[in-house]
């Protein structure tokens, strides 16, 4: 089934000469989503970041592939100067699995999105991708019904995605509610919490607590063999030294979607405000610790990909 999507999908696919040799070998390799680049971070941070996570990746034994959507193809892994241009230019557009096809058809560039990155990861034949935090169900979405397309993607689509959890700024129970009604496993690293991306705990449990690659791999290619399709939520708190503790980041989260209340943002334009707003408030200790979970993230996730590559 993969090899028919992936031919049927060649044409607008453009994988990385690197990538394509490391699957064509079985060798491990790891997707990365570009919105951190384009909506997550400042300039030039954003580049810097990319660059540094895809070397974390590199260290622990697997092949990096950065994906955008560049002069009208999903790209599969980017060069350094692809990285710099989603880095630096404004407007670049901000694509889940409704907006892939506009960018592609149009031409305009779009960096991905947790859905996005999952589909085009699993049309390259990539099975594990790392992130910063997952979307999830948004705080008042019982009158709004802002639920972040990641949710229904990770129902579908086959994909392992580390994360630290789901972002704080959203409301984690009926996250956690979501992904269960789903059918979507949570598996937590190294404690029974669900981490909340800028702390190590939500006060929630993840559903299993596997510690080593090893054992996710076993899991996810138990999963998987049984025809069970859909993702796994791979969630590994921030390091320790490096969170923000929950009480402080609790009022600075309330502010900031305060703020954005009044001011009538919405929708796709909600995270990135969040997260910029955030780090002003926090005087730019958030972006410090979103550094620090995205390579701890990486680190985990290269572990990962080397030990389902290796059960192959």
């Amino acid at each position: 089934m993969m090899k028919s999507m992936h031919i049927q999908s060649s044409s607008f696919l453009n994988i990385h000469l690197e990538v394509t040799q490391a699957l064509a070998q079985g060798q491990p390799v790891v997707a990365l989503e570009s919105t951190i680049i384009a909506h997550g971070m400042p300039y030039p941070q954003n580049v810097a970041t990319a660059v540094e996570v895809e070397a974390v990746i590199r260290a622990h034994g697997a092949v990096p592939a950065t994906i955008a959507v560049l002069e009208g193809k999903i790209c599969v892994g980017l060069s350094r100067e692809q990285i710099e241009v989603l880095g630096s230019t404004p407007d670049v557009m901000k694509l889940s699995r409704r907006d892939l096809p506009y960018a592609v058809s149009t031409g305009k560039p779009g960096a991905t999105t947790v859905a996005a990155t999952m589909i085009a990861a699993k049309l390259a034949g990539i099975a594990v991708f790392v992130t910063g935090g997952i979307g999830g169900v948004h705080r008042g979405a019982s009158t709004s019904f802002d639920i972040s397309a990641d949710l229904q993607e990770l129902a579908q689509t086959s994909v392992a995605v580390v994360c630290a959890g789901a972002k704080s700024i959203l409301d984690l129970p009926l996250t956690l509610e979501y992904l269960e009604t789903l059918g979507v496993p949570v598996v937590s690293v190294g404690q029974e919490e669900f981490p909340a991306f800028f702390t190590r705990s939500s006060g929630l449990k993840a559903d299993f607590q596997l510690d080593t690659a090893q054992e996710q791999a076993k899991f996810i290619h138990t999963k998987w063999a049984l025809g069970l399709k859909g993702g796994v939520v791979v969630s590994n708190p921030v390091p320790e030294e490096m969170e923000i503790p929950a009480t402080q980041i609790d009022h600075i989260v309330a502010q900031a979607l305060a703020e954005a209340a009044q001011q009538g943002i919405t929708g796709k334009a909600t995270t990135p405000y969040l997260l910029k707003r955030i780090n002003e408030l926090t005087g730019g200790a958030s972006l410090k610790t979103n550094i620090a979970l995205v390579k701890n993230n990486a680190r985990v996730g290269a572990q990962l990909a080397v030990a389902l590559a290796a059960l192959k």
